[in-house]
């Protein structure tokens, strides 16, 4: 159930009326827009009078929410949220806003190899406009004989490359007896094979850092928000979707990006949706054109995987972009933003 309150509510009005809407055992979503505020009651509402509550003198409307989804929901927040990634770097702090227009570019390999490779590609994807760098520690492979990542030891890569550049790191987290390692880790990524790991969504819920939560394979927009909402429930409002592609009847490319899905995820939540071209097509050459369809339909970001020699990367290799093409990318991904915006 969403309560919009009337602008000339006090503090004290609302603050009230959130006490009595506790006491018959609900949770209150407060939030502040820039027109007007919004409760949003968390819990079984069948039992609330609906129109005692619209009989209230500060409330302007009241408003039944189907969806299971609550937090996620733009009813409950109108406006687009806002968070910023902060990074802690050789003693300088560095703020990546992602959201309403903070266009968001992450990128790097997709496995760390080696601290010469991680630092080169930091360095030239920075020069380049990335404002965030990726990279696979601990790798979630198809076969068990493939490449797993350099687990601990590429996280401290990551925090070199990183104390190199300024960059915020990104990573994906795999089970929760790695969460010691992510104590530098910027941002937390929930790949596509977890997103249904409720327990690990749980647990991250208690954590403070943003979470960068994948698609799944064979998941729909209303699976995705609701595992956003058992981040959010745990406490943890910093949730960054992202479209990955989707398993399809198409053997064409890897995966099948779901262009659809931006405008879909950015009418029904308030949170910020980027879009992998990478993982979407598993060609390189059709990540530009992906990510500039993405640009063009209203995506917050892109995170992108660059390789310094893609034909000896030991991990995705043939869906990596060189920096050469990575900064042809950011240029004309930055075009087709200032042509949608005019």
């Amino acid at each position: 159930m969403i309560v919009v309150l009337k602008k000339d509510a006090t503090i004290e009005q609302r603050g009230d009326l959130i006490e009595w809407i506790k006491s018959l055992g609900l949770d209150v979503h407060l939030s502040e827009g820039k027109f007007q505020t919004v409760l949003g009651l968390i819990g079984d509402t069948e039992s609330v009078d609906e129109e005692l509550i619209k009989g209230l003198s500060i409330v302007q409307s009241v408003t039944r929410v189907t969806e299971k989804f609550k937090k996620a929901n733009r009813k409950f927040h109108n406006d687009d949220s806002v968070f910023e990634v902060n990074s802690n770097a050789g003693g300088v702090t560095a703020g990546v806003k992602i959201g309403d227009g903070n266009f968001l570019v992450i990128a790097g390999p997709c496995s760390v190899e080696s601290e010469e490779q991680i630092c080169a590609i930091a360095e030239s994807v920075k020069a380049s406009g990335a404002q965030m760098l990726r990279g696979g520690a601990f790798k979630p492979r198809t076969s068990p004989y493939d490449f797993q990542g350099l687990h601990a030891d590429g996280i401290e890569l990551l925090v070199k490359a990183k104390k190199l550049t300024g960059l915020p790191i990104v990573t994906e987290l795999m089970d929760l007896s790695h969460l010691k390692y992510f104590d530098e880790v910027d941002v937390i990524q929930v790949g596509a094979r977890n997103m249904q790991n409720m327990e690990l969504l749980k647990a991250l819920g208690k954590t403070g850092k943003p979470i960068l939560l994948k698609r799944g394979l064979a998941n729909t927009v209303s699976e995705l928000l609701l595992s956003a909402e058992y981040i959010m429930a745990g406490g943890n409002e910093q949730v960054i979707l992202c479209e990955r592609g989707i398993r399809t009847f198409e053997t064409a490319t890897r995966n099948t990006l779901d262009i659809a899905a931006i405008p879909v995820l950015k009418e029904l939540s308030h949170l910020p949706v980027i879009v992998d071209p990478s993982h979407a097509c598993g060609i390189v050459r059709y990540v530009k054109p992906l990510s500039l369809a993405a640009a063009a339909c209203g995506t917050d970001g892109l995170i992108v995987e660059v390789h310094n020699n893609p034909e000896r990367a030991l991990c995705d290799g043939p869906q990596s972009l060189t920096p050469e093409q990575f900064a042809d990318l950011v240029k004309s991904v930055n075009r087709v933003r200032e042509a949608v915006n005019l």
